[in-house]
């Protein structure tokens, strides 16, 4: 079957569902033409403003977490989420500048740690860069990849890098969840608006 074949019998059955399906098979927009942004071209919003407004989205935070030849390697991270049930797709995004991110590329797998609400200052510890994240940290290897599980979280997420994809001065990494758990009775930390907080029970 063609492509005037296949669209054809996408209207027949947009149609027999009482889909909307315009004028005619014909009637198709055309697709939009792609470019790249110029360098002279403007932001669209201030940098500052950006992070105001982003900052009313209430998020969890997490670290993520790695083991390569040269030992336990993390940073916090809230750009976390789950992407799909079948198959078992977490992603996170790391900015490009970050000295972690290629010793967990090279490792190929990690583990997300969701931290809980009193784990605000072992968030703090993996947001510097520079020291040793892990000094006084007490973790355990997650069973499918060896990462670094790390004690008292909320719940963690053994995964494989499955695909990176660019996404501005960030990187957004899928990942192939291998096991996962969680502490039933644990609350999570939350992040709004420049501040640490917690669930309401």
């Amino acid at each position: 079957m063609g492509h005037a074949g296949m669209a054809a019998a996408a209207v027949r059955y947009l149609r027999s569902v009482g889909a909307p399906t315009g004028a005619g098979v014909h009637d198709v927009p055309a697709a939009p033409a792609l470019r790249a942004v110029g360098e002279d071209e403007r932001q669209p919003v201030a940098v500052g403003e950006f992070r105001r407004v982003l900052g009313h989205f209430a998020s969890g935070v997490t670290v993520v977490t790695a083991l390569d030849a040269d030992g336990p390697a993390g940073f916090a991270c809230q750009s976390f989420a789950s992407l799909s049930l079948e198959p078992p797709l977490i992603v996170f995004m790391v900015g490009r500048t970050s000295t972690t991110w290629p010793r967990i590329a090279r490792a190929g797998t990690f583990c997300v740690n969701v931290l809980a609400a009193d784990q605000s200052a072992l968030c703090r510890g993996f947001a510097v860069s520079g020291a040793d994240k892990f000094a006084g940290v007490a973790y355990a290897p997650a069973p499918a990849t060896g990462s670094p599980r790390l004690e008292g979280v909320a719940a963690w997420i053994d995964c494989t890098v499955q695909a990176v994809h660019t996404g501005g001065d960030h990187l957004i990494v899928v990942g192939r969840v291998e096991a996962l758990d969680a502490d039933e009775d644990g609350v999570p930390l939350l992040f709004h608006r420049g501040r640490f907080g917690r669930l309401d029970r």
